[in-house]
């Protein structure tokens, strides 16, 4: 037996909806096949496909990362405006590959408003500096009337694109980075450049670097230094991390959200150890940018590509088991909405993607979508404390830990409760009882499961509903007590309303 122990006077913090947020990079068919496909029989007078811009609202996705990702260090903004038969083809250095330039800046913003979402804009610190950041913050940012405004006004886009939220490079601490920086070389441009940004728009919201996994030999270090520099001029400093099982260890795997709780608690001492140190009232909050479930040990690496036209990369097919994992790490930044303001699931579309599609053809969830969607829809503005006592799981990697992993959300406006967990038992159901007296009177009304007895199914273009949510039946308050049955290694979202009816 499980027990969860929630209350309405026990508050994390209020939801910041962009949690929910996802990223496009120019890599494999993200962009090209992907979101935009001007011949496909779908796509739309831009050349932006439907059938995914319908999927990605389905998804929930609040905002966008674009460029980059590795390809943004390398990347000239320049080449993807203006008329499309006069943007050159280069070579992109990140992924080896022919960028074509047919979608850049402006279609990328035309993109995103059709979808729904906010655009989160990344700026080339590693070929390029301050001035190309100024220029394109002005080029997107300003009213016509000086020369760069007017470049954006003449090709199309007479308003400004209004770009709110910022990131300073890409993973610069990382040798695979084209430009990669020391600590202290980071540092110093990130602060110059944020300076100078701000010079344009005061009121933009930045994010620094910070390490681009909690497995590098500079984690910790990286943050503090990098804080030192930028504190009074950053808002945010990113975490990208990804997960996979190693060595067929499925264990450690469905416990993966421990990793990320503990990278997140380790960045959130750093900051507030510098915070210490400058005696500031400022709260230097939290944006992880990257995150997901990725099978890098079937990645050859960047050098171990040749270069090619666009086409297919790191194109994983999820199976149920992954899809769980994902619900975790959402469990996860949920955890710790006081301080995560910014999350984007990497990718949007095929790589290592929630959506998939065919060139030509067909577009589909993945197993991924799942959990991401119904978490965003469902999730309330206020995410509560939970506690939980009961079974655990011995685990290679994190020793022993919860079998139940959990959260819950609360919307004052309508009483409604969301309780979203996740039985990491490979073999056992839980038998889970959540006590409700503090909220009322409360009753089931959804109780979804993602989980299958063949926990290896994923979703194709040829049987793209195989793994769906199900309705759960049997799931009831008694006495106050909501109990339910959570099958091994299953991801569920139990909403209870107010004299709401089963």
């Amino acid at each position: 037996m499980a027990r969860l122990a929630v209350d309405p006077a026990f508050v994390v913090g209020s939801l910041d909806r962009r949690l929910f947020g996802s990223f496009v990079e120019h890599m494999g068919r993200c962009v090209y096949t992907g979101i935009y496909e001007p011949d496909h029989p779908d796509a739309d007078v831009d050349g932006f496909r439907t059938d995914v811009l319908a999927l990605v609202r389905e998804l929930g996705v609040t905002a966008v990362r674009y460029p980059g990702g590795n390809f943004v260090s390398n990347y000239n903004w320049e080449d993807g405006v203006g008329p499309k038969e006069d943007r050159p083809r280069k070579l992109d250095l990140a992924w080896r590959a022919i960028e074509p330039n047919q979608f850049g800046t402006d279609e990328f913003v035309a993109w995103a408003r059709k979808a729904g979402v906010d655009p989160i804009w990344a700026v080339n610190l590693g070929t390029r500096g301050i001035q190309e950041a100024v220029e394109l913050l002005s080029y997107c940012n300003l009213p016509a009337g000086t020369a760069l405004p007017d470049r954006r006004v003449a090709n199309g886009s007479k308003e400004p694109h209004d770009i709110r939220v910022w990131c300073l490079g890409n993973e610069m601490d990382g040798p695979w980075q084209i430009g990669h920086k020391t600590a202290d070389e980071y540092a110093r441009l990130a602060e110059e450049t944020a300076n100078a940004m701000r010079r344009v728009d005061p009121g933009l919201e930045l994010v620094a670097c910070g390490s681009s996994n909690a497995g590098m030999p500079t984690f910790g270090d990286w943050e503090r230094t990098v804080l030192e520099r930028t504190y009074d001029l950053v808002d945010h400093i990113s975490l990208h991390a990804y997960y996979e099982p190693k060595d067929g260890d499925q264990a450690s795997f469905l416990a993966a959200a421990e990793e990320m709780d503990r990278m997140i608690t380790s960045v959130v001492a750093t900051a507030d150890h510098v915070k210490a140190l400058k005696r500031s009232d400022k709260e230097i909050t939290l944006s992880f940018d990257e995150w997901n479930v990725w099978y890098q040990q079937h990645f050859p690496g960047e050098l171990g590509l040749d270069v090619r036209e666009v086409s297919p990369l790191i194109e994983d097919t999820y199976t149920v088991d992954d899809a769980v994992v994902v619900g975790s790490l959402l469990i996860t930044l949920l955890r710790h909405a006081d301080r995560v303001k910014i999350a984007c699931l990497a990718q949007l579309v095929n790589v290592i993607g929630p959506i998939r599609t065919e060139p030509g053809g067909r577009a589909w969830r993945q197993t991924t979508f799942h959990p991401f969607a119904l978490t965003a829809q469902h999730a309330g503005s206020t995410v509560l404390r939970t506690e939980v006592s009961g079974p655990t799981v011995q685990t290679a990697a994190y020793g022993e830990v919860p079998a139940l992993w959990s959260t819950a959300t609360y919307e004052d406006s309508t009483g409604e409760v969301v309780i979203f967990v996740v039985n990491r038992h490979e073999t056992d159901a839980l038998d889970l009882e959540v006590p409700l007296h503090a909220f009322g009177n409360l009753l089931v009304t959804q109780h979804l499961s993602l989980s299958d007895d063949d926990r290896a199914a994923v979703n194709t273009a040829a049987q793209p509903d195989r793994v769906v949510p199900r309705p759960v039946d049997g799931t009831g308050i008694d006495h106050g007590i909501c109990r339910a049955t959570l099958p091994p290694a299953s991801w569920h979202m139990i909403r209870l309303s107010p004299g709401g009816t089963r």
